[in-house]
């Protein structure tokens, strides 16, 4: 016989399909509402479809004038507003043609614009009633007796057509232990209940929501565990479980049991959604190529612009390379020789053509992703488009949700409160029953206010009265009921219960309790402290907290066994006057830069500002390019100042150019201003008067020690050959920012541009503590490669000192500071062999980039520094040398 069972949502739909089969029944047919009053209807006529109503409302806001909505029609969010508005409308029975308010004239222009796009065979609520009570003659053959399963309340527009069908065929308001609503208590509607089954209730305090679903999750595993309930009888709620919907997904990965989300997984979490998300990235915030790179990693093989590129490709780009714009991509891949791609077969026509495709903007991203995605990324892509404009994808693609495949009838779900009030479970956890939360707090309709139309005649069944009726439906329901609330929230500010909880005990949880039952693996680690000091990972780290904590040195300070390849491999090749800066002032961040190969990544493509760094190297290139472009011509030593001031504007606009192709720069005020800073500092460096040497010939950057370059010409030495500083076996390189030579090659200056600010201990510092090397070096480097007897004079030159201060700083005794650095040298470098990587001096600077890398504890280092300094013995005299 044909019955048709009336449900309210689609886990409850899904859950009596699922009852029906079971039960092995034939000719019941399960629908909603909207189902039989278009099944009724007749003909091929349907419910109006939430997807072709969201499309129907899009074109008709951009078809014409809407009056009173023109002012607010293209924002971003307007379609989904706009569809939720129309539907409560049409729940509530609202009729809009006949009011004279603008705002309702306005929205009835949309509703008849929107209608007028929807095919013929799609109804509202109103119409599809009117044509099924037309109909209700019919209704014994075609529905047959009906019973409404899952409802606790029922919108007004469907109401009129229940109460007809009393007349024709048999109706059951299956209420269970449900409260039914008092317009149906005065209907000739069968009414069927049940005595509720008296569950057991707990309410517990939490500390924060992340407790609240750790709590949810232990508790959950303790009914599996323990026997007392299956998988398909457990239901975890909330009235707005989107906020919990993180931590829930993370909890069931790491307690290794699935968890049906019934709303659906976030788009996002997913392949399909990342790779709509990243070219939605790339298209609104710029080709970068960390961008382009994900972006590439995402597309599926099969994409047709794509075809025959290797996976490998981006390893013929320059991996620091500011690639911002098309023009700087079409640069990078000018430089790369055919064999240097993978094949030797050069594809960047391949990648030019995405770029492309890309810098049209988000005027074209309908056909960017039309040529790019497939599949569920573009469905994605296109649905996103369909609910706010291109501006808006990174937020529409982030509000999209899909069905995450799990089957509801077999599994824990996640769910709403108005979904499982409608398919209740015996055993549920309710969370987040905070104020404002549970219930939730009534709020005017975006489009129409409550000065137009009331609250209560626009949605005669709010969310509030509909939360209260969902948590007592649930509780009445169940077989035995946890609840929870929070005590504070993320950002640690305290939160009030829900009224609803009034009359309930609570029980206090801390966030550091023992369970009883623990969530998985890591939470029963973690509740087991004793078990827990067995792993190896608790022995080292414990270990590790006690070494940090006693007087002397330990292993974890950075005291390691002598003879480890890596920290004598280090000083087989050349070093820098940088590293061997942190070798004798900081020997632990000198091992773990140069020998372990940490380096402090470079997150800023578009930097707001130069940092000092980038500056000064800007600032060195400009020197170059203009001291070269002079000795081409009359010589350096002998311009005049219109030529210096030529040269340096011509050296800006080529640096300018190979620094915008290559480097990061700033916003275009920002890098003007930068420019100007550095042509300035350079004109002052370059102009500084120095006294010339006989025939001086000036060279700028001038390599030596290199190992990575074949000889250059014209240069005053070989720049590969090796410099050694005497009785060390340490080899230096580097670039001498100005080198003047007299032509006899008799005398030598080594200048030592620094575009930072003047210390005041400068005048009579040699080595500085070893945090000053740059003119001691290079002078010895002048000395070794070009003849030892030849006089130098080494100077750091300050351009930005102030004008009451000697912006030149010469070392007087070249000769004595080299036997000082040398010996000191030696000495740290006999340390670092010996295993000694310890906190140096420098340890504590503000600009260390390892720093994350010692204990945050204000006390590690001055409780350390004593007995650090001992063990490095005679090698921290440096630490106090002029």
């Amino acid at each position: 016989m044909r019955r048709t069972i009336v449900v309210h949502t689609r886990l409850s739909g899904h859950m009596a399909r699922v009852a029906a089969a079971r039960r092995g029944e034939h000719g019941v047919q399960i629908l909603t509402m909207a189902q039989l009053a278009s099944r009724l209807a007749g003909g091929f006529l349907q419910p109006i479809d939430p997807d072709a109503l969201q499309d129907a409302v899009r074109e008709a806001l951009s078809a014409g004038s809407l009056g009173d909505l023109d002012a607010i029609k293209t924002l971003p969010g307007m379609v989904r507003v706009a569809v939720d508005t129309l539907d409560k409308v049409w729940r509530a029975g609202i009729d809009l043609s006949t009011s004279p308010e603008p705002r309702l004239r306005a929205l009835r222009t949309l509703e008849v614009e929107t209608l007028r796009r929807l095919p013929a065979s799609m109804k509202r609520p109103a119409g599809l009633v009117e044509l099924a009570r037309a109909r209700i003659g019919h209704a014994p053959k075609v529905i047959g007796p009906v019973e409404i399963h899952g409802h606790s309340e029922m919108s007004p527009c469907w109401r009129p057509l229940l109460l007809a069908l009393t007349n024709a065929v048999p109706v059951v308001w299956v209420a269970e232990a449900r409260s039914v609503p008092s317009w149906v208590e005065e209907t000739v509607v069968e009414i069927r209940r049940e005595a509720p089954p008296a569950p057991t209730v707990a309410l517990f305090s939490c500390a924060t929501p992340q407790h609240e679903a750790l709590e949810a999750v232990r508790w959950m595993r303790e009914l599996i565990a323990s026997g007392k309930a299956r998988p398909e009888d457990i239901a975890i709620v909330a009235a707005s479980p989107a906020d919990f919907d993180d931590h829930i997904m993370a909890l069931s990965a790491d307690a290794n049991i699935p968890i049906h989300f019934v709303h659906g997984l976030r788009a996002v979490t997913t392949r399909d959604g990342q790779t709509a998300a990243a070219l939605a990235e790339t298209l609104l915030k710029g080709v970068s190529q960390e961008r382009i790179g994900r972006l590439f990693k995402l597309l599926p093989d099969a994409t047709p612009t794509l075809a025959g590129l290797p996976n490998d490709w981006a390893r013929v780009l320059p991996k620091d390379a500011p690639l911002t714009t098309v023009q700087r991509w079409r640069q990078a891949f000018d430089q790369v020789a055919p064999e240097d791609w993978p094949e030797a077969i050069d594809r960047s026509n391949l990648v030019m053509d995405v770029l492309h495709l890309i810098e049209r903007g988000p005027e074209e991203a309908a056909d960017t992703g039309e040529r790019l995605l497939s599949g569920k990324a573009l469905a994605l892509w296109k649905k996103a488009l369909a609910d706010g404009p291109a501006a808006a994808l990174t937020v529409t693609l982030a509000q999209l949700r899909i069905p995450d495949g799990l089957e509801p009838a077999a599994n824990v779900i996640w769910t709403s409160a108005i979904s499982l009030a409608s398919a209740t479970r015996p055993f549920v956890r309710l969370l987040a029953l905070n104020s404002g939360r549970w219930p939730r707090r009534i709020s005017e309709d975006r489009l129409i206010p409550d000065h137009i139309i009331p609250i209560e005649e626009l949605d005669p069944l709010p969310v509030a009265d509909g939360d209260r009726r969902d948590f007592l439906t649930i509780l009445s329901s169940a077989q035995s009921a946890a609840m929870s609330f929070s005590r504070r929230d993320v950002g640690g500010r305290l939160l009030g219960k829900s009224p609803l909880l009034n009359g309930f005990t609570e029980i206090y949880l801390s966030r550091g309790r023992t369970p009883e039952h623990a969530a998985s693996e890591s939470d029963r680690l973690l509740a087991r402290p004793g078990e827990f000091r067995q792993t190896p990972i608790a022995i080292s780290g414990a270990a590790c907290w006690d070494d940090w904590s006693r007087p002397e040195i330990t292993a974890h300070d950075g005291l390691v066994g002598p003879g480890r390849p890596r920290l004598q491999n280090v000083f087989k090749g050349p070093l820098s006057a940088t590293s061997l800066k942190l070798l004798l002032r900081d020997p632990i961040r000198f091992v773990w830069r140069y020998a372990l190969g940490w380096k402090q990544p470079d997150v800023a493509e578009e930097p707001l500002n130069l940092d000092p760094l980038a500056f000064g190297t800007l600032v060195h290139s400009v020197l170059q390019e203009a001291v070269q472009s002079l000795e081409a011509s009359a010589g350096f030593g002998r311009a005049s100042e219109a030529k210096l001031k030529k040269a340096v504007d011509e050296a800006i606009a080529s640096v300018k150019s190979a620094w915008e192709r290559e480097q990061p720069t700033p916003p275009p005020v920002i890098w003007g201003a930068t420019l100007e800073n550095a042509k300035n500092l350079t004109l002052k460096a370059l102009a500084y008067p120095l006294p010339l040497l006989h025939g001086q010939k000036s060279w700028t950057e001038i390599p030596f020690g290199r190992q990575d370059g074949p000889p250059q010409a014209d240069m005053p030495w070989d720049p590969t050959r090796r410099v050694e500083i005497p009785g060390t076996g340490v080899f230096i390189q580097g670039n001498i920012d100005r080198l003047d030579l007299a032509a006899d090659r008799s005398a030598a200056r080594v200048i030592d541009y620094k575009t930072g600010k003047l210390p005041d201990d400068m005048a009579d510092a040699a080595i500085r503590g070893g945090d000053e090397l740059q003119r001691c070096l290079y002078a010895f480097a002048v000395k070794t490669l070009i003849w030892p007897d030849i006089k130098v004079d080494a100077a750091l030159l300050y351009p930005r000192a102030a004008e009451d201060k000697q912006p030149l700083c010469p070392l007087s005794d070249v000769d004595g500071a080299l036997s000082q650095l040398a010996a000191a040298i030696g000495l740290a470098r006999a340390n670092i062999e010996a295993g000694l990587a310890l906190p140096g001096i420098a340890a504590a600077d503000a600009y260390n980039d390892f720093l994350f890398a010692l204990p945050a504890g204000a006390a590690y280092l001055p409780r350390k520094s004593a007995p650090a300094a001992e063990k490095l013995g005679q090698a921290t005299k440096i630490w106090e040398a002029l």
